[in-house]
């Protein structure tokens, strides 16, 4: 059975997630990667100084966004076409990479869905587990497939400092799929076996 998230993600659907179970994402997040995940750490939540018009609207942008949402590992290939962005494919991105900040990130902006590539360490699961956040491992190998569940492109941010990849890109989806692999109770398949996630998302890869 393939249980439905749409934002805003209450602490109560979390808690009723299970390692193991099947996640389908609807409504609105952003992609986010390494360098985007460092910005909003050491130049947004860590600001020593008074934070630059740009930055304070990012950040209050990222406050309503976030708050109940999701946030997705992806360096997405875009284009521009008749007047908007659209995403060409969107495959979840190695998260390792963002675990240095992705629990001030989720403790800061009040994240309930973390999905990417590969799964994340101890101070990701334990932030999930004290702040009602669950990962969900992607469904890799499979980028148009992705990015046909992102179904409007809201606004990027960054993207002439960070390049396109980096950007933080605040989507729509419907049917962003993925399975619980670190839940909000502290336990997380990627300490046991990730044999039966592989056998799960390839069963939703040739179902679709």
């Amino acid at each position: 059975m393939v249980r439905t998230l749409s934002t805003p993600i209450t602490d109560e659907e979390i808690l009723s997630l299970n390692t193991g179970d099947v996640v389908a994402l609807y409504g609105v997040g952003i992609t986010s990667r390494d360098m985007a995940h460092r910005y909003m750490v050491e130049r947004l939540i860590d600001a020593t100084e008074p934070l630059a018009s740009e930055d304070i609207q990012i950040y209050e942008e990222l406050k309503r966004t976030l708050d109940g949402g999701f946030i997705y590992h992806c360096g997405p290939i875009v284009r521009f076409k008749d007047k908007r962005w659209h995403f060409v494919s969107a495959g979840p991105t190695t998260s390792i990479r963002t675990e240095l900040y992705q629990p001030r990130v989720i403790e800061a902006f009040n994240v309930k869905v973390v999905i990417g590539k590969g799964g994340m360490g101890e101070r990701t699961l334990q932030a999930c587990k004290q702040n009602r956040c669950v990962y969900l491992h992607g469904i890799g190998g499979a980028g148009v497939l992705n990015a046909e569940a992102v179904v409007e492109v809201l606004d990027v941010y960054k993207k002439d400092e960070f390049g396109l990849p980096e950007a933080i890109w605040k989507i729509r989806v419907e049917g962003l799929t993925g399975i619980v692999t670190m839940d909000a109770q502290g336990r997380s398949l990627h300490d046991i076996s990730l044999v039966e996630v592989k056998r799960r998302l390839d069963s939703l890869l040739y179902k679709r």
